[in-house]
């Protein structure tokens, strides 16, 4: 008998094949680890975005103390819906409106933290300015052109006088006995652009009452067309400024950044705090809170006449001094707390950029949209609004004169602003409708 071969020479002669199963076996456990592993990653990824989801819709919602407040616009959709009364829908959604107008303050600072410090500053004016420009399309929508004025006219008012007055008056209480110094370049700038805005409001009033053809329509007519050429001066006036700000003259603008630049990185625990939310998640979030303001605002808009006939208030305060200060409340918190910390700079950024911009961008805009749509919108804000705007822009350009800043020049604008605040108060019959003209 021939001796037993062993495993080699088998292998050699090709009677016994390789040891392919032990390396199959190998494969599939291989195989099977990496299918485990891929559903265990999946398993953790799922609670992962969940947990994110539930943080970002805590910091969203929950993150601000005005998160009680939300509260109200549900049920400002159930006293629309179950009739409850103009009024009460007219008050939930302007109370539904601040901690929304708040919030797409947070959510826009969130996304300028990816553009700069001077490009963030504008994107977070444009989007604190949210809540009054859909208010306003909303009304150039029903044809309710003197809300629409004077809701646009209050914002301009209470961003220069109310809440740049109280940031100067609580920020100068907290520095009492001491006078600050405050870079006039910004500050000059904005006056100056917002002295163009004021002489396309004076223009239409004035050839008003130079024309003396005893003809309204043609007087109607010939404003019609100085407000349309004023708007396209207006808009590119704005343009003209961005550029001067974001290139050919950006330095003037650096101590601004620098401030905003330490200021970010002294509070880093704040800055790792808010990183909860991404920059697609703000965006998505914003449109969201944009949709909801729409949405409250078309409430307001709706209401306004009916509620304050039933709460005794004249339209004209409702629209000139209460939509504004909902509108401007996150701004004006902001304002104050940077007040609060000695960076008056950018106090007056917050201040009069938002005023320049709703004066140069959003009324020359709104007035654009109304003339493509045939709505006869003009920039003649009656002569009362007119005055008031006109004293505003000189008081604040008055008070910013010099390069120091105190207590007193805070507590005079803030006056200025309740002088204002009274006279709108007290009257309360509508201005005298003009003739209707085509446009």
């Amino acid at each position: 008998m021939a001796p037993p071969q062993s495993g080699g020479d088998l292998l050699e002669a090709g009677l016994l094949a390789p040891s392919t199963a032990g390396s199959g076996d190998g494969n599939k456990q291989d195989e099977e680890a990496a299918a485990v592993t891929t559903t265990s990653a999946r398993q953790e990824r799922s609670p992962r975005a969940w947990r994110r989801a539930v943080a970002q819709l805590r910091e969203v919602l929950l993150g601000t103390r005005l998160f009680p407040l939300f509260s109200a616009v549900p049920l400002a959709v159930a006293a629309e819906h179950l009739r409850l009364g103009r009024a009460w829908v007219f008050v939930f959604s302007l109370i539904g409106l601040v901690p929304l107008a708040e919030r797409v303050s947070f959510l826009s600072e969130q996304i300028a933290d990816t553009a700069g410090p001077t490009a963030g500053g504008l994107l977070n004016a444009t989007c604190g300015n949210v809540p009054e420009l859909i208010i306003a399309l909303f009304a150039l929508h029903k044809e309710k052109l003197e809300i629409l004025k004077w809701s646009l006219l209050g914002s301009i008012l209470s961003n220069m006088l109310l809440v740049l007055g109280s940031s100067l008056l609580l920020g100068g209480l907290a520095n009492a006995g001491k006078e600050r110094p405050l870079d006039r370049r910004q500050a000059d700038v904005s006056i100056g652009l917002l002295m163009l805005g004021v002489l396309c409001h004076i223009l239409p009033i004035l050839s008003k009452y130079t024309i003396s053809t005893g003809d309204d329509i043609a007087s109607s007519v010939s404003n019609l067309e100085l407000s349309r050429l004023s708007a396209i001066v207006m808009l590119t006036a704005y343009f003209g400024g961005l550029v001067f700000q974001l290139k050919t003259h950006r330095q003037i603008f650096e101590q601004e950044e620098d401030s905003s630049e330490s200021s970010s990185t002294s509070s880093d625990d704040d800055a790792a705090d808010n990183t909860v939310i991404g920059f697609a998640s703000a965006v998505i979030w914003l449109i969201g809170m944009a949709a909801v303001i729409a949405m409250l605002s078309n409430y307001v808009v709706t209401t306004i006449e009916e509620a304050s006939e039933s709460l005794g208030i004249s339209v004209r305060f409702v629209s000139v001094i209460l939509l504004p200060i909902v509108g401007n409340a996150a701004e004006h918190a902001g304002a104050i707390i940077f007040a609060f910390k000695n960076k008056i700079d950018i106090t007056l950024g917050i201040a009069l950029g938002s005023a320049t911009q709703i004066s140069l961008l959003v009324i020359p805009v709104i007035l654009i949209v109304a003339w493509v749509n045939g709505i006869p919108m003009d920039l003649d804000l009656n002569l009362l609004e007119t005055g008031s705007l006109v004293m505003t822009v000189f008081t604040t350009a008055f008070t910013l004169q010099d390069d120091k800043w105190h207590y007193l020049k805070g507590f005079n604008l803030t006056l200025c602003y309740v002088v204002i605040a009274v006279c709108f108060f007290t009257i309360k019959a509508l201005p005298t409708s003009p003739k209707k003209i085509h446009a």
